[in-house]
């Protein structure tokens, strides 16, 4: 088993910013990747939809005998991962946004989220924002648009930056300085984060921490690949492809799968 593939899943491309940190992380682990970019952005979705298409994903992979899946999703992870845990057999690695480090951490008491819709309404983000944020005042934006444009390979458009100033601009004026990244296409966006914030409000997401647990994880099961081999790294997206294969980058390409 330790010879499988880590499978990872996103509603769309911006898991990638997770699997290029696992694979800093894991250089000699082989990986499958599951862009679902035809029904992204999850956000939108009831909670029953969110679900069903994780379970999808998830079939898909271990078809492909993926022994441990990562849920590269915020939206997947807070909605869906308890139902995966419950029906499936190999361990799940989920994401949510960082809020802990960010509240623990800050000075002006004030700290933003950016995330989606789905995330933001769900009960384990609510549940983890209570745990840490008591007489910290967390000021929440859902990021209408911005997956949609990432995923039109529109990252760099004078329409974009418009609509993320116009979502940061509150954060701003609040007082913030830690702003987390609730969702795994955000990343993409850092160079345009980094010029539209003051610079002493520290940018926090999830990828390293998500790449760290599930190196334990594999450890733990026994399930870590010793071998010091060059891994086979699969990219499917049921979109198109040239999309995925330019935000890898580094002559990895992206296949067009239909699921």
């Amino acid at each position: 088993m330790s010879k499988q593939p880590i499978g990872i899943f996103d509603s769309g491309v911006g898991g990638t910013s997770i699997w290029k940190e696992l694979h800093l992380l894991l250089p000699h682990e082989h990986t499958i990747y599951l862009a679902d970019s035809k029904n992204a952005p999850y956000g939108y979705r009831s909670k029953q939809e969110i679900t069903e298409l994780s379970i999808k994903n998830t079939e898909l992979l271990l078809k492909k005998g993926c022994k441990i899946i990562v849920v590269a999703c915020n939206t997947a992870t807070t909605n869906a991962i308890k139902t995966l845990r419950a029906n499936f057999p190999v361990p799940f690695i989920g994401i949510e946004p960082a809020i802990k480090p960010a509240a623990l951490n800050t000075q002006t008491k004030a700290v933003g989220i950016l995330a989606t819709k789905g995330t933001l309404s769900s009960e384990l983000f609510h549940q983890t924002t209570d745990l840490y944020s008591s007489g910290i005042k967390v000021i929440e934006q859902v990021g209408d648009g911005l997956v949609e444009l990432i995923e039109s390979g529109d990252i760099g458009s004078e329409t974009l930056k418009a609509l993320l100033k116009s979502y940061l601009q509150p954060m701003i004026t609040a007082n913030i300085d830690y702003l987390v990244l609730g969702c795994t296409h955000y990343p993409y966006l850092m160079p345009l984060l980094l010029e539209l914030l003051p610079k002493h409000i520290k940018i926090i997401d999830s990828g390293l921490a998500v790449a760290k647990q599930t190196k334990a994880i594999l450890e733990q099961h026994g399930l870590l690949n010793k071998a010091l081999v060059i891994p086979k790294n699969e990219f499917y997206t049921n979109a198109d492809p040239k999309i995925m294969t330019d935000l890898l980058g580094n002559g990895f390409q992206a296949e067009q799968l239909e699921f």
